[in-house]
């Protein structure tokens, strides 16, 4: 009797979510969405062996964001009949200059600003300047972005109690329909829970209470904050939350500190590597703040997480799927980004590489400077 050969299982993959299937070459260049041939500086050639537009990894582990999601994704040309920014559906929330004819966003808002906000204490940690978010999310999405004064917390562990502390006028100074501010300091009580000296704060309050903050130019507002978060009872954490249609979101880097290691059982439980020095907490906190603060504020502007390929527009689901991904945009996103702002992808690429240069991100100075190095080749070709 002949053996049967055994087919040998590779068990470093886990299924699929039930229902999803990874697109395969032809609907990845469907969804980058030209009709022709496909511009240079949406190319996936390779430079010297490097593969820039690499496929989403599989699934590892059964918490993995497609072992656990059905996405369905969103292509070029369903970005542009679902973007509110592209069309006029956000005239009507946005109290600004509107402009029909313009055919981006920044023609149709012209004085239109992204802010964003520290909530809480920030700068105090000594990881990074607040001031280079705002520089590298207005560089990496070409729309201006600025500051707001910090707001205060004052969190009081002992009496188990949040608080949002508003300063005299401080409504006034942003919204032209205010009324004249008071001279009192007032305080906000926050949802918030505590075990000991940990704390976490409710971000639906936050949501609420940086919806009255928001500036009448604003196209969105942004609050960033070092406090843990959460949403439900149930949660163990959430990153951030968005209210879309009130152009108000809310994300923590709390557990982006590599010192910080945290259980998978309870929030409160976590323990510090003290042989982490601070350039090293600095320097890895710094690239990942950066990565979440434009993939949540590319979803404020309309553009859905990407299953395309390994992209900054990938869901995750646990805090390493979030560590790995890349910083850069595959060309489906790229275009989405670029029809919707209009800057010239090269330039851009060269002012990402000065960025990354100036703050040691060697990973994505690396990959900027070989797609400038493969432009220029494809162009001069």
């Amino acid at each position: 009797m002949p053996k049967i050969k055994k087919t040998k299982v590779n068990s470093k993959y886990v299924p699929y979510a039930a229902g999803f299937r990874p697109p395969n070459k032809d609907k990845q260049l469907k969804a980058i969405g030209f009709d022709g041939g496909v511009p240079l500086e949406y190319h996936e050639s390779k430079n010297d062996n490097y593969e820039f537009f690499k496929p989403v990894p599989k699934p590892t582990t059964i918490d993995d964001w497609l072992a656990q999601y059905n996405e369905e994704g969103q292509t070029y040309k369903q970005f542009l009949q679902e973007c509110p920014w592209i069309s006029s559906r956000k005239r009507k929330s946005v109290k600004q200059r509107f402009v029909p004819e313009g055919t981006n966003i920044l023609e149709k808002y012209p004085d239109g600003k992204i802010y964003i906000v520290h909530v809480g204490e920030f700068d105090g940690h000594h990881y990074f300047y607040f001031d280079e978010l705002a520089k590298f999310a207005e560089i990496y999405l070409g729309v201006p972005v600025s500051t707001l004064p910090g707001v205060d917390l004052d969190v009081k562990s002992n009496d188990r109690k949040a608080l949002w502390v508003e300063h005299p006028s401080e409504a006034s100074q942003l919204k032209s329909n205010t009324k004249r501010g008071s001279s009192r300091t007032k305080q906000h009580t926050l949802e918030s829970r505590f075990k000991g000296t940990q704390y976490q704060l409710g971000v639906k309050d936050l949501l609420k209470m940086l919806h009255l903050k928001i500036p009448d130019d604003a196209l969105c507002l942004i609050g960033l904050t070092m406090s843990d978060l959460f949403c439900d009872d149930t949660d163990l954490f959430v990153a951030g939350m968005a209210a879309g249609n009130h152009r108000v979101a809310i994300f923590s880097f709390y557990r982006y500190n590599p010192s910080l290691s945290f259980s998978p059982a309870d929030w409160f439980d976590v323990t510090m590597d003290k042989k982490q020095t601070q350039e090293n907490i600095r320097k890895i906190m710094f690239q990942r703040s950066c990565k979440l603060l434009v993939h949540e504020i590319n979803h404020l502007l309309g553009i859905d997480h990407c299953i395309f390929y390994d992209c900054c527009m990938n869901g995750s689901g646990h805090l390493s799927e979030d560590f790995r991904q890349p910083m850069h945009l595959c060309p489906v996103d790229l275009h989405k980004l670029q029809k919707l702002v209009g800057f010239d992808i090269l330039i851009r690429y060269n002012k990402l590489l000065k960025f990354y240069e100036k703050h040691d991100m060697e990973e994505e100075r690396e990959w900027v400077s070989k797609r400038i190095k493969m432009i220029g080749q494809i162009s001069k070709s």
